[in-house]
């Protein structure tokens, strides 16, 4: 799977890719701090210790670095491929060609080597003779067992040592900085030194037979950078559970579901360390409940006690929820759902990438229905927007979607330190014992304020004029059971009215603009990453300026429509087939606007690259 035009069958005997005519001669021009790693192993093989060191080896030299993990949907047997790419000017998206393939998986191997770009490079097990299928590939077969034999006496560990073999043979190849290496092996196995040394030793001798035996001709290299000091390495998930820890989410109610139950694992772990009194008594509560249907229901009953609660789920899970979603919009129940993306429809391929449950969850549940949605974009906005959707959850008293993806929940992505919260939460429009002495009483459901928000109690509040219904069915502005049209259509208006307060209150777009430019590209979430290569390619390559809109969140704040009105064409970018954020702006946006719009698409369950954003842009402009 070198390039996004292999199949993922594990099988390559039937591959139709033919051998190239070439031959690979020495480059003269190095290629430093540029070029992108493919590491293809067998799931359940122990490679992810291998990759991570590697991947993390880099980072420590400065060198800005992102990892991607193609990973099957079954626990072993299976193949999977890690992505590494090196780039000096901080390019982190997918790069769409692999320069280097480490082969070690016998069953993909001859298709892996058929895949890569002429120049590429090919490190693999010396007895699978990849070198008869290409002659414009710079090939370093390697005796990966026997190395591996002569350092691991117990066989049963072989399998897993195995791998740290091909990380020493990198290592000398790219002109790694070996220490930076063993610094970042010996963190991993931070708690078990006799395997730090195992492996190391491992590292060792990959890097020894390759000094030995290889002469260097092609043209990959890595020099140190200082441009990843102060950064850190995480994923979104671990991101996102740490900014529910900061903004005192105590329930979790979750059903375990890929790619999101490493949010709520993550959080489990953080709440056990960190929500235990000295007495040892917990003060949090984590359900895993039968489905997430129920799941949903906690949450909102614990968003309607008072507390602050959250559930993770993907898109299989989003559907199940849709019932329990529309009560909370309607009754007016605080709650945040992270929806952690993988392709459908469906089981779909559930280790893919999209962004493909963009309307589902805009409109979840019957009748009128809208939810806001936050779209992080980073993982340093998985922690943020984390701490803001709780925040929002009871400003607007709705259920409140953070809509991740699994390329940004799942893989590694660099980032600045995150800040330590600065301000106190935000719980809204909650009456206490003494406001409630003070007004007299409140109607729960009344637009005091003309945002479309009412005020609420807590249930234990302390007062006679506390209490009131939380109806899912029809009722005035006091809580009372109604029927009459008016005070549905009232009610109805008032929602919307709130759902329209919050396009101030959500995060805003980030605009980067260039005076004079007729085209704008808008994108959201980890196509970011790809959006901003690509401008660069457009300038650099067509002499063609570009404006950029990120959205973040939904609904679309104002200077949404005078972005796209600054413009003669505006091209959405994103990974679903439908084009459902196009969708939404189309329903959003004036009438007069919407032959401004063109759609870029990419919904092959791969993370976007640059280079398809770049082509199908100059097809489209017929440039």
């Amino acid at each position: 799977m070198a390039t996004e035009n292999v199949a993922l069958a594990s099988g390559a005997a039937g591959s139709t890719l033919d051998k190239p005519d070439t031959q690979v001669t020495r480059s003269p021009h190095p290629i430093v701090n540029d070029f992108s790693i493919q590491i293809a192993t067998v799931n359940g093989s122990g490679s992810q210790s291998a990759n991570s060191v590697l991947l993390r080896s880099i980072f420590r030299m400065g060198i800005p670095v992102s990892g991607k993990n193609l990973f099957p949907s079954n626990i072993a047997g299976l193949p999977t491929w890690y992505t590494i790419r090196a780039n000096k000017h901080g390019y982190v998206a997918r790069k769409k060609e692999i320069d280097i393939l480490i082969a070690m998986n016998p069953e993909t191997a001859r298709e892996d080597m058929l895949s890569l770009p002429a120049g590429a490079v090919a490190i693999y097990e010396e007895s699978a003779d990849l070198r008869q299928y290409r002659s414009d590939v710079f090939c370093y077969p390697v005796p990966f067992d026997k190395l591996t034999a002569a350092v691991c006496p117990e066989a049963k560990l072989r399998k897993l040592v195995k791998n740290m073999i091909y990380v020493g043979v990198a290592a000398q190849l790219l002109q790694m900085d070996i220490t930076a290496v063993e610094t970042s092996l010996r963190k991993q196995f931070a708690k078990k030194v006799k395997a730090a040394d195992l492996n190391m030793a491992a590292v060792r001798a990959g890097h020894e037979y390759a000094a030995a035996t290889f002469t260097k001709q092609d043209p990959f290299l890595l020099e140190p950078m200082n441009a990843t000091h102060g950064k850190i390495i995480m994923d979104g998930n671990a991101a996102a559970a740490l900014g529910c820890l900061f903004a005192g989410c105590t329930v979790a109610m979750w059903y375990p579901i890929t790619p999101s139950s490493s949010l709520v694992e993550n959080f489990i772990d953080l709440a056990k360390r960190y929500r235990v009194e000295p007495d040892g008594k917990a003060t949090f509560a984590i359900v895993q409940a039968e489905d997430e249907l129920a799941a949903i229901g906690a949450v909102l009953g614990a968003g309607w006690a008072g507390a602050r609660s959250m559930t993770a789920t993907s898109g299989p899970g989003i559907s199940l929820m849709a019932e329990f979603a529309g009560l909370g919009y309607y009754a007016e129940l605080p709650g945040v759902i992270f929806d952690v993306q993988r392709t459908g429809p469906s089981t779909g391929l559930p280790t893919r990438n999209q962004q493909c449950d963009l309307l589902s969850v805009a409109f979840l549940s019957h009748g009128d229905t809208k939810h806001v949605m936050l779209i992080p974009g980073s993982i340093r906005e998985c922690y943020e927007m984390a701490m803001n959707a709780f925040d929002l959850a009871e400003q607007l008293q709705t259920p409140v979607f953070v809509m991740s993806d699994l390329d940004l929940g799942m893989n590694n992505w660099m980032s600045e330190p995150f800040s330590y919260p600065d301000k106190p939460l935000n719980r809204g429009k909650v009456l206490s014992a003494d406001d409630l002495k003070r007004l007299g009483g409140f109607a729960r459901y009344k637009d005091v304020d003309g945002d479309g928000v009412g005020y609420r109690t807590l249930p234990g509040t302390d007062h006679p004029l506390a209490a009131y219904f939380t109806r899912g069915t029809g009722h005035n502005e006091k809580a009372l059971y109604s029927e009459r049209p008016d005070d549905y259509q009232n009610n109805m208006e008032r929602l919307s009215r709130k759902f329209d307060s919050a396009r101030a209150l959500v995060p805003q777009p980030e605009i980067v603009a260039n005076t004079g430019a007729k085209i704008g590209i808008l994108a959201f979430g980890t196509s970011d990453f790809a959006v901003r290569e690509s401008r660069d390619q457009l300038r650099n390559e067509y002499q063609l300026d570009t404006d950029y809109m990120r959205l973040r969140a939904y609904p679309f704040a104002h200077t949404v429509a005078e972005f796209v009105s600054a413009h003669d064409r505006v091209y959405v970018v994103e990974q679903n087939r439908d084009a459902q954020m196009l969708s939404l702006l189309k329903l959003d946006l004036p009438t007069a606007l919407l032959t401004r719009l063109r759609s870029i698409l990419h919904y092959n369950g791969l993370p976007l690259d640059a280079r398809s954003v770049t082509d199908e842009l100059i097809s489209q402009e017929g440039i």
